[in-house]
């Protein structure tokens, strides 16, 4: 059965009208005869989005029952019988009720799209998951319902709904989006105008990376080679050397030029598999890159030009940025160089820059390592000098320059054998000697034009002329291949020492390691795979590239790491010069696994240390804090029962009195306590209902003296979803710590005001105050600020209160009062839509 196809229509901020779109859609859809059902829309009361609901057809919700509570969602079983061409769903982050089919509805999505179902859905950018840090330190709301950004990745269309901030304000003043009650609020806090800018800004950035995706995919079904400057993406060349810094911090220079310019530094490195240049070097300019916003690859290639231009054309480049060449004049006889030849062949699609630097012109030093075997150019001209040369000298020596004398002659062919055995190694030179010692037989030695030699001593010349141009061949390759074997040599001591060192250092993860090795090698793919034992299967403990190796011998590379381990790759086969490198890079790879995995066992630790730090503070509480009320009841409870003292009335009210009040502070150090273990275990579940503020607030006062607190709290207040027992015990809390650190005769104030979907409790006081440094140490358990004295409580009291506001989806922050003192904020949500861990949403109402 073929998946359905799936489009969304992605809000760029609450409001713009996403849903409206998703409605008109389906009419146009029906109009054209399209079976086009609404599987779950919700019009928030908003009359235009309700009237589009008109004259489509409706599945019915389904109804689930939750402690007591009665709530609806979308019937998947339903939709499914009645199977329509497209279904609309709407709010694709929603959090289904406990008890749905599943726990999210873009899982209920998933199943319609398995069952060929098409289906069209809704999501505002701030609901993405990846952007959630971004959105709440744009607008100060942490986004509890959020959508795997892979989800709406995977959509086949996705259609961007946006709408400038100013028209949008419009339409939140004129009352389309919120009720009149609530615009205000909205218009100074969410809904302002740098917030909207902002979001539209990365929605339409989330949307444009998208689109590029699109883009690559169809130039790769389509092999376009061309190149299409839809966005400025600009390659920098890097060679190794210290220029490179200059150029990358140029081509980033040059990209924010232009809105959303993409820097790709590119190292192009021999096909032997290893790199020619310092590897310190590289991973510093790694590094800049991106710093700077861009991203490095290696890539393999002998002809380094044309190999710089695939790689842009490949990435769809409009920009190339190289270095002024660092070759000496003399050396432009070799050639014109890399940047002459990128500009000319780079066509009238691909603009090349080349950038002067401090080390244009000075050299390129000593050669560094390019392996041990020679390259195919250098082989085929060895072969064209040892064999060619000598037909070439034979007819300038006949018909040019006749009669120089034997000895000449074999210099002169001597000379065509070493400079084959230069070229192209013994071969060409023993292939060069054979021919001209041939030719000279027949060509130069009486008599001529024969293979008889008539002169013994010309026999002995020849003789001579074979084995000195065969010994000074060996000699000459044999040198070639030892000055080539000891710069790989080097260089792999390099790449070594470097890996050795950042993998000591514990600046290499599992990831970045196979990442190094898949591009050093030129692979598509690694993957280290172990198992726990001779028969047990392999599984895959970290992967890069597509389709990695799930058994070594899916793998084209397979190197054993100890008896339960191996490093996979997949591209091509390696020689056996390269295993040496390769087998270092997996020893080094389980060295990394093994610290990550006992980096997580220290994690654990430093848990269970952080819980033995609790459980030892908690002692010292109940061996103290906790003694010292019991201590004071034990005290009056024994003088109130002695029989030689006579009590009056008013000493046996004061002993009374003093027993309520240690019981009363046993009591709720004790439920401090309680609470804070429930916490730690994660068993509190609060249960969520509308609830008036002004209700919950005075009941909290209860103990504290009615004379320390002075209360503003409006009754115009929006409602606010929380549980009314926990946000209680949560203000009792904040105020009670308050009036504690209150000068006396000083009052704290507690008011309230609405902000965007959520209500601020504030409570003020004189006392003082807190430093930046310890505002989010005071929420820790068991912690007590400045020269509070011992007895007041076991420093229980604001964890537990910021315990509980973030239980019904609220936050406690602590700030500076101006003019002196701490200001406890405590935010609540006014709107029903937000997920809290653990929570239940049930029906309430005022009174």
């Amino acid at each position: 059965m073929a998946r359905g196809r799936f489009r969304i229509y992605l809000g760029a901020a609450p409001g713009v009208g996403k849903t409206y779109a998703m409605l008109a859609e389906a009419h146009r859809r029906i109009e054209r005869g399209t079976d086009c059902v609404v599987a779950f829309v919700e019009h928030h009361r908003r009359p235009r989005t309700e009237v589009m609901l008109h004259g489509l057809e409706q599945v019915p919700r389904r109804e689930l029952t939750y402690r007591g509570g009665v709530f609806t969602e979308m019937d998947v079983d339903a939709v499914l019988a009645r199977r329509p061409q497209v279904a609309l769903v709407d709010e694709l982050p929603h959090t289904n009720i406990p008890g749905s089919r599943n726990a999210k509805r873009w899982q209920d999505v998933e199943e319609l799209l398995a069952a060929g179902i098409d289906v069209i859905s809704t999501v505002n950018i701030q609901h993405l998951e990846s952007l959630g840090d971004v959105v709440e330190s744009i607008t100060g709301v942490r986004q509890q319902e959020t959508v795997p950004d892979e989800v709406v990745r995977r959509a086949d269309q996705i259609e961007l709904v946006d709408m400038d901030p100013e028209a949008l304000r419009r339409r939140m003043a004129h009352g389309n989006i919120y009720k009149p009650d609530k615009v205000d609020a909205a218009l100074s806090n969410y809904f302002r105008p740098g917030n909207l800018t902002a979001l539209r800004e990365l929605a339409l950035l989330w949307v444009a990376d998208r689109v590029d995706e699109y883009l690559n995919e169809y130039r790769s079904e389509h092999r376009v080679s061309t190149i299409w400057g839809s966005r400025e993406r600009i390659v920098v060349g890097l060679t190794g050397g210290p220029e490179g810094r200059t150029l990358i911090r140029r081509a980033s220079r040059l990209a924010e030029k232009g809105a959303g310019g993409e820097v790709l530094a590119v190292y192009i490195s021999r096909s032997d598999g290893l790199t020619s240049a310092s590897p310190k070097e590289l991973a510093d300019q790694r590094t800049l890159v991106e710093d700077l916003g861009g991203t490095f690859h290696h890539v393999v290639g002998d002809d380094i030009p044309a190999a710089l231009l695939d790689f842009a054309r490949g990435v769809n480049a409009t920009q190339i940025v190289l270095g002024v060449s660092r070759r000496r004049s003399w050396q432009y006889v070799f050639g014109p160089g890399v940047g002459a030849t990128v500009a000319r062949e780079s066509g009238p699609d691909l603009d090349v820059h080349l950038i002067t630097h401090d080390e244009a012109g000075k050299g390129r030093g000593l050669p560094v390592a390019r392996g041990a075997r020679l390259g195919r150019s250098r082989v085929i001209w060895g072969w064209a000098v040892g064999v060619l040369g000598p037909v070439l000298m034979t007819w300038l020596l006949t018909g040019a320059v006749p009669d120089v004398g034997l000895a000449n002659d074999m210099l002169l062919f001597l000379t065509l054998t070493v400079a084959a055995a230069l070229l192209g190694g013994l071969l060409p030179a023993l292939a060069s000697a054979m021919v001209g010692s041939l030719l000279l037989n027949w060509y130069f030695t009486p008599p001529v034009h024969t293979l008889t030699i008539a002169d013994p001593k010309n026999i002995v010349a020849i003789a001579i002329f074979i084995g000195v141009a065969v010994s000074v061949a060996s000699v000459v390759d044999l040198a070639a291949r030892r000055t080539h074997q000891a710069a790989r040599l080097r260089a792999e001591s390099e790449i070594l020492s470097f890996l050795a060192g950042n993998v000591l250092r514990g600046e290499t993860t599992l990831e970045a390691l196979l990442e190094r090795v898949r591009e050093t090698f030129g692979m598509e793919s690694v993957a280290l795979l172990e198992r726990s034992g001779e028969t047990a299967p392999w599984t895959c403990a970290g992967s890069v590239g597509p389709e990695p190796a799930r058994i070594p011998e899916d793998a084209d590379v397979d190197v054993p790491v100890g008896d339960h381990m191996a490093l996979s790759l997949r591209g091509r086969v390696l020689p056996a010069a390269d295993r040496r490198v390769l087998a270092a890079f997996a020893a080094q790879a389980a060295v990394v696994l093994d610290r990550q995995r006992l980096q997580s066992e220290a994690d654990r630790a430093k848990e269970l240390a952080e819980g033995n730090r609790i459980r030892t503070a908690l002692l010292a509480a109940v061996s103290h804090d906790l003694r010292t009320p019991l201590a004071g009841i034990k005290a009056a409870v024994t003088s109130l029962r002695s029989d030689d003292v006579e009590w009056s009335e008013r000493d046996q009210a004061d002993l009374l009195e003093a027993i309520e009040e240690g019981a009363d502070r046993l009591d709720h150090l004790v439920g401090n306590l309680l609470d804070m273990s429930r916490l730690q275990t994660g068993t509190v579940t609060p249960i969520i209902r509308e609830t008036d503020l002004d209700e919950v607030v005075p009941m909290a006062l209860g103990g504290v003296p009615e004379d320390s607190v002075e209360l503003d709290i409006p009754e115009t207040l929006p409602m606010v979803y929380v549980d009314r027992g926990l946000l209680e015990r949560a203000v009792a809390n904040v105020v009670e710590n308050a009036v504690k650190y209150s000068p006396r005769g000083e009052r704290v104030l507690v008011s309230a005001s609405a902000l965007a979907d959520r209500v601020e409790v504030r409570v003020v006081d004189r006392g003082p105050g807190v430093p930046d440094e310890a505002k989010d140490r005071i929420f820790e358990p068991f912690q007590r600020y400045g020269d509070a004295p011992r007895g007041v409580g076991v420093g229980l009291g604001l964890a537990v209160a910021r315990g509980f506001a973030e239980a019904v989806g609220g936050t406690l922050l602590a700030e500076d009062t101006p003019g002196g003192g701490l200001t406890m904020v405590l935010a609540v949500p006014t709107t029903p839509d937000r997920e809290r861990p653990g929570g239940l949403l049930v029906p309430g109402g005022r009174g």
